[in-house]
């Protein structure tokens, strides 16, 4: 499949999905973006940018959420026309899927949605590809009945993308078996920074524990993925939402220095599957 003009998967090049949570001002996600987009070519890795403009699975009702899919697709067009960089966004209705494959190159099913049928085949009409969260309760092969919800309504392709599942209650763990398991059946990306979480455990917000973000990653990018998911943000302290997972951008860019080395030295071992 490709993401604008960046293949992932069979065989491609490890490609980097990264970018803000949710979008708080036109200038800050055009300066992320721009931010972004250099630190991926410091590193040679394709890149698409990635920014929410809802985040509708919010704990508490007053909880920040965005700035909503009008405004929220106004600033992504933004951030394509100055960039040029390939866009992916979350969304979930299915009436958004038509408008928001107006803007962006790839869809998102959030994780706890990855099982809403009318929603996937929305995204999957669209004829962009579709990109789903697994959900935290999901067995990794489980998640195969949602991939062939995509192929049976589009030609778009679909990759899933691994966070974490539940560990009792407000604590997430990742098998890193999965990865080889759904790479199977489709592209994986992995999700390094959402997979830190600490759902609920922050006063009814999700807490997390960013010091794991680089451990995972890089775990994952041994074992074998076709996408790396990060999330970043100048100050995670004073992000609106899931600010404790998120990371900055010096701790970014030295992640991507390490992860470049390994997924060079990876590249050279032979067996653990790829789609």
């Amino acid at each position: 499949m490709r993401i604008g003009d960046v293949p992932v998967g069979s065989g491609a090049p490890l490609a980097l999905i990264a970018g803000l949570n949710v979008i708080e001002a036109e200038h800050d996600a055009l300066d992320c973006a721009r931010a972004l987009q250099s630190l991926a070519e410091r590193h040679e890795f394709p890149l698409v940018f990635k920014a929410s403009f809802d985040k509708a699975n919010r704990s508490k009702v007053g909880a920040f959420r965005g700035p909503g899919i009008d405004e929220g697709l106004h600033v992504l067009l933004e951030v394509k026309r100055e960039t040029g960089l390939p866009l992916i966004t979350d969304v979930h209705e299915p009436y958004q899927a038509k408008l928001a494959a107006e803007v962006v190159d790839c869809l998102q099913i959030p994780a706890y949605l990855c099982r809403q049928t009318d929603l996937i085949v929305a995204c999957a009409k669209t004829g962009l590809p579709v990109n789903i969260k697994k959900g935290q309760f999901l067995a990794p092969a489980d998640a195969e009945q949602a991939i062939a919800k995509v192929r049976a309504n589009g030609s778009g392709g679909a990759m899933i993308t691994e966070r974490g599942t539940s560990f009792g209650y407000n604590n997430l763990v990742v098998d890193m078996r999965a990865l080889v398991q759904m790479r199977n059946f489709a592209p994986v990306c992995f999700d390094a920074t959402h997979a830190v979480q600490y759902p609920g455990a922050a006063d009814g917000a999700s807490g997390g524990d960013r010091r794991f973000v680089s451990a995972l990653a890089r775990a994952a990018v041994a074992v074998g993925i076709d996408a790396l998911f990060l999330e970043a943000h100048p100050s995670p302290d004073e992000a609106p939402v899931d600010g404790p997972s998120q990371i900055d951008f010096a701790s970014l860019d030295a992640l991507l220095l390490q992860v470049r080395a390994i997924d060079t030295a990876a590249q050279q071992k032979q067996g653990f599957g790829e789609f």
